[in-house]
């Protein structure tokens, strides 16, 4: 890839993520964002208008047939993520794509080997392992201070956090899944990269729906139309092993609604021979010379910028390597669509 001394960026989708990207590359001083696609004239008009965005239009192909755009940042419902990434790098586009990658492994696959074929950066946007502490934990594990990790606990849980009941999130037919997709998918790719292997066995799992087809549980994150009429079919609470290929383990749970005492708790709990670690709280637990010993991680630098839009921009300055690799996010997708096949079939999924 031919380094430039800035990029332009055209974001799309002009929702609260869309907004959040707009946000994180203004803070690269070689990022200009130059065009905004949104479907909706009346938020378009309003987002672009605050941010200063020069150029503004309905249909994200319009923004790729310009030559002066170096990267598309996608944030729209998942359904559309590999549709128009797919799109976005057969325009010769580098691709910041929200996550999940998409709603299947298949299409995740064509978008790897089409950044492959053009030379494009393609980045998930799986912000979760960005974060200081996982970087910090990441150095331990691969120094070998927790000795052999043989199992993780992976967990997002809320107790009234569906995010907004009767909008795209909560209809099969454009989320794909639920929390499942929403969260889980955030400490499932924290806790893999962590224990440094991404390629499953195995999957036994269970999905339930319990409280959003009731209508409770809803949340008040986004900024997608909601109609309450629509079916409330995905999951909002999930449960999954996961065997992966050497043979050690994850537990994840991921529920939008349950009944528990605190209202939101996510993280990741590493089981080793010589030392057991989480990221939430950042806690190291080991024996000591006299006393079993409970104690905060210690400071380390960065590996890379904890903002994954800076961290995009510095790959492509050539500051810094990719810290999602594409062939990590299809593996988590395999992951993911195991997840649901267990689920709907009842039993063990293996994966090649």
């Amino acid at each position: 890839m031919k380094k430039k001394s800035f990029y332009n960026v055209a974001v799309v989708g002009a929702g609260a993520i869309g907004q959040y990207h707009i946000k994180s590359f203004r803070k690269h001083p070689a990022a200009r964002i130059v065009a905004l696609a949104e479907t909706s004239p009346e938020r378009g008009r309003e987002v672009a208008g605050r941010f200063g965005i020069p150029d503004l239009d309905t249909d994200y192909r319009d923004v790729l047939r310009r030559a002066e755009i170096d990267i598309v940042s996608i944030a729209l419902p998942n359904y559309l993520h590999a549709p128009v990434a797919l799109a976005a790098l057969q325009a010769g586009k580098h691709v910041m794509l929200d996550k999940p990658m998409a709603t299947n492994a298949r299409d995740a696959a064509k978008l790897v080997a089409e950044a492959k074929r053009h030379r494009r950066l393609l980045m998930i946007g799986q912000n979760q392992r960005f974060a200081p502490t996982v970087q910090t934990l990441k150095q331990l594990v691969d120094r070998g201070a927790l000795g052999e990790v043989y199992h993780a606990k992976a967990a997002w849980l809320r107790r009234s956090g569906i995010p907004r009941i009767g909008s795209w999130f909560t209809q099969k037919q454009f989320a794909g899944g639920g929390c499942t997709y929403d969260i889980g998918v955030h400490v499932l790719d924290q806790t893999l990269y962590l224990m440094g292997e991404f390629e499953a066995a195995a999957v036994s799992a269970q999905t339930y729906a319990k409280f959003g087809p009731r209508g409770q549980g809803d949340g008040s994150w986004g900024k997608s139309e909601i109609d309450p009429r629509k079916p409330f079919d995905v999951d909002d609470f999930s449960v999954a092993l996961i065997k992966l290929r050497s043979g050690r383990t994850v537990l994840l749970e991921a529920s939008w609604a349950a009944h528990q005492r605190v209202q939101s708790s996510n993280g990741t709990q590493l089981f080793g021979t010589a030392a057991g670690a989480t990221t939430h709280p950042p806690r190291l637990f080991r024996p000591g010379r006299k006393k079993y010993t409970v104690e905060p991680l210690p400071s380390l630098p960065p590996l890379v910028s904890p903002d994954r839009m800076v961290h995009f921009i510095n790959v492509l300055l050539g500051r810094e390597q990719p810290f999602v690799r594409p062939e990590e996010s299809l593996a988590v997708q395999k992951i993911l669509d195991a997840i649901y096949l267990s689920a709907a079939t009842g039993r063990e999924v293996r994966l090649r």
